[in-house]
């Protein structure tokens, strides 16, 4: 297995030779080349020279099909001409200002009649600060200081939920889940403020929240795990999590920063279980840097300024700037019911299509997803927490996303991506191609 992956490493390397003098050149101003943790892979990442529709090209002039469009946000594809159209516009007329813009008003009416649960939002830069507020404000509404999270569930870079994300299986206590720091150097009292369950274990959840429930301001979740290979929740644990947070008077959060692609309403109005509040992030900004959280007007209204000093201050000098706001409208608007039918069933075509190909090589895999969402796991395991997805076979996964590159076709790097409007039938079967090849190769 490793002297396969090695061949496809050299082939990488030999076709970016450009890309390597790029990396090498980076890393003196940056730490390992780049702003972005994952965008690097061994032995290097390729350099984008531009995006077209689905495709990347990078500085060495390879083309890539590109399955990532970047991490999920580009629904409707790279240099959409309508997103690019209202930039253009918006551009002339001026960036930023320190002022509102009907434009924002327009976006968030639109989350708004399409969220079931967003009766009122507010507009940030990133997903990471929309859960930074939505934890917050649900600490400020309760009174309540501790909040709960599942293992394996990531929700940004905010120190809060940095605990228990990226644990290798190694590290984990075998017998239980418990709050682990992602990285050194993490304050006591975080961990000491951040409950961590198992995912799809409703019981487990139901003796830590009967337990804390006195001191638990809320419990953010993903219903689609990003981290799991967006495997979604059970059904049955979505409705008893918001019974049990309901009952006990807990804040559920969703964080629907990638999940809000699946459904005009996101994997909420998908699978009719609504939060108090939910997160968001990638496709709502069409590209631009965006995040957004919103929810229960009575939790919303400790933000709102205009009766006097807000319960929580809230500035942001680039909070819903015109250019995110145009291209996210713009973005939006395109996102039909019929486009959201077209890529569910498209999607459950290429999950059904991959799992036929590991099938005739007799290949222990799981394919997990929904909607326009997919992942792979290289085991017998099914996948419903962040135990069963670690059991996969990780140097098979590494040996696919660098065979698949060669190939032309841009998946993430953990074996897991996202289709496009633009995406066809054409395109699917281009990577389920490109996959047999790999695979070819792999048992050849």
């Amino acid at each position: 297995m490793l002297e396969k992956l090695q061949r496809e490493i050299d082939l990488f390397v030999e076709k970016h030779p450009k890309s390597r003098i790029s990396q090498n050149q980076s890393k003196k101003y940056l730490p390992g080349g780049s702003s972005r943790a994952t965008s690097y892979f061994d032995p290097f990442p390729f350099f984008v020279d531009h995006g077209e529709g689905h495709y990347l090209h990078d500085v060495d002039g390879n083309r890539y099909l590109d399955f990532m469009i970047n991490a999920t946000s580009l629904i409707t594809g790279h240099a959409d001409p309508v997103v690019i159209k209202e930039l253009h516009e918006q551009a002339r007329k001026g960036v930023s200002y320190s002022h509102p813009t009907n434009a924002q008003v327009r976006l968030a009416a639109i989350l708004c009649e399409r969220i079931p649960s967003v009766e009122s939002v507010r507009f940030v830069n990133s997903g990471t600060e929309a859960t930074i507020n939505a934890i917050r404000v649900a600490r400020a509404f309760s009174g309540k200081h501790k909040i709960a999270k599942f293992e394996g569930g990531y929700h940004g870079s905010n120190e809060y939920v940095s605990v228990s994300v990226n644990t290798p299986r190694e590290k984990l206590d075998p017998q239980r889940v418990k709050a682990i720091p992602e990285f050194p150097g993490m304050s006591q009292a975080v961990l000491d403020d951040v409950l961590v369950m198992p995912y799809n274990d409703l019981k487990a959840c139901q003796e830590i929240l009967l337990r804390y429930r006195d001191e638990l301001s809320c419990v953010i979740m993903e219903p689609v795990v990003s981290n799991f290979g967006y495997a979604p929740a059970k059904i049955e644990f979505l409705k008893g999590m918001r019974d049990l947070t309901k009952e006990l008077g807990i804040l559920l959060v969703y964080d629907e920063v990638q999940s809000f692609r699946v459904a005009p309403g996101g994997a909420q109005e998908l699978f009719g279980v609504l939060p108090d509040l939910t997160t968001l992030g990638k496709v709502v900004g069409g590209g631009m840097p965006v995040g957004a959280f919103g929810g229960r007007a009575d939790v919303m209204a400790l933000y709102d300024p205009s009766a006097g000093r807000p319960v929580i201050g809230h500035a942001g000098t680039f909070n819903a700037n015109p250019m995110t706001m145009v291209a996210g409208e713009a973005v939006l608007s395109q996102l039909t019911p019929q486009v959201y039918d077209r890529l569910d069933k498209l999607g459950g075509v290429l999950r059904h299509k991959l799992e036929a190909i590991f099938g005739e090589f007799n290949i222990q895999v799981q394919v997990t997803g929904v909607a326009s969402l997919f992942g792979i796991h290289f085991t017998s395991e099914e996948i419903l927490d962040n135990r069963s997805m670690l059991s996969g076979d990780t140097d098979m996964k590494k040996l696919l996303f660098m065979g698949l590159l060669n190939e032309g076709v841009l998946t993430q790097a953990k074996a897991a991506g996202s289709l496009a409007t633009l995406t066809t039938e054409a395109d699917v079967d281009t990577l389920v191609g490109a996959t047999r090849r790999v695979v070819e190769r792999v048992r050849g």
